[in-house]
């Protein structure tokens, strides 16, 4: 059986979230596969993907930052702020210059509230957005905050072929979880006067794990072809590169794993990966109180 840990994947476009966790279910020869953090089929890049009892960690990294590469089409909307939805305004941008667009970008940075596309998956009366939008009922979403660390343009170039002349701008986005990278997009046309929507996008980066030398679903097929392993990284260490550590003892291990609660000892912050001697992960605890609460425990491997 595949061991239990994470699985970094470089998602391909075309492909949903659910799509690739169904792959790899088939490659781990297991049904216990999730991911922290689902990517739109037409973006690719970063998906970090829970095996076996690593489903459980799975909860803790859905809200760590993400880092994005992406291209924002200027002067044009659509639908859905991105490039899978029908236009529905074009505008020239040859008015623009590069100073305007740097003022809203920095509008557009820091502690700012967002207004989540309206295709997304947040649920409203019960449905998810998008299933009503495209049920043809109108959806208004409440702005909610978010923090975008980052928001910088790496070049630019005008594209007169395309409606009344658009602009195409590359970016780099550094933001907190919740943050929708096509509402920026939507958001900083709307600011310029002009439109924009979302034509590319790629996640380099979700908390500490990034997209360098991560495998292809092409490369992870050719492996399992072969008969090579999975590159599984094991639940201690992919909880050491994430969070803050509390070593235990065999005793405290144990104590754990029987529902007893430790006096808090070390970081006095909310997510704790509590590791046992022999490098196995044992709870995620929340430290912030005198006792030491488990959020989740791990039975023994």
């Amino acid at each position: 059986m595949t061991d239990d840990g994470l699985l970094l994947v470089d998602k391909p476009a075309g492909w949903t979230s659910h799509d690739v966790v169904a792959r790899t279910r088939r490659l781990a020869g297991t049904r216990r596969v999730g991911h922290a953090g689902t990517l739109d089929p037409m973006a690719t890049g970063l998906l970090v993907l829970g095996i076996n009892r690593a489903t459980k960690l799975l909860t803790f990294l859905v809200g760590c930052d993400k880092t994005y590469t992406a291209t924002i089409r200027l002067g044009q909307s659509t639908v859905t702020d991105d490039a899978e939805g029908d236009i529905t305004a074009t505008v020239a941008t040859a008015q623009l210059d590069a100073g305007a667009v740097s003022d809203a970008v920095a509008r557009l940075t820091g502690s700012i509230q967002q207004v989540p596309s309206s295709v997304s998956a947040i649920k409203v009366d019960g449905k998810r957005a998008y299933a009503k939008v495209r049920g043809g009922d109108e959806v208004k979403l409440a702005a909610r905050p978010v923090t975008v660390s980052t928001f910088e343009i790496r070049s630019s170039t005008p594209r007169p072929e395309i409606g009344a002349g658009a602009l195409d701008l590359e970016v780099e986005v550094e933001v907190s979880s919740g943050t929708y990278v096509r509402a920026l997009a939507r958001d900083l046309g709307d600011l310029l006067g002009v439109g924009g929507h979302l034509t590319a996008l790629r996640r380099t980066r979700v908390g500490r794990y990034t997209i360098d030398g991560v495998p292809t679903m092409d490369e992870l097929n050719k492996a399992h072809h072969a008969d090579e392993p999975l590159n599984i990284l094991p639940m201690a260490q992919a909880a050491r590169e994430q969070f803050p550590v509390r070593e235990l003892d065999e005793a405290q291990a144990r104590a754990l794993r029987y529902g007893q609660k430790l006096a808090s000892s070390g970081p006095r912050v909310d997510v704790v990966a509590a590791i046992g001697p022999d490098e196995d992960l044992v709870a995620i605890l929340d430290q912030t109180g005198e006792r030491a609460v488990s959020k989740v425990v791990f039975p023994a491997g």
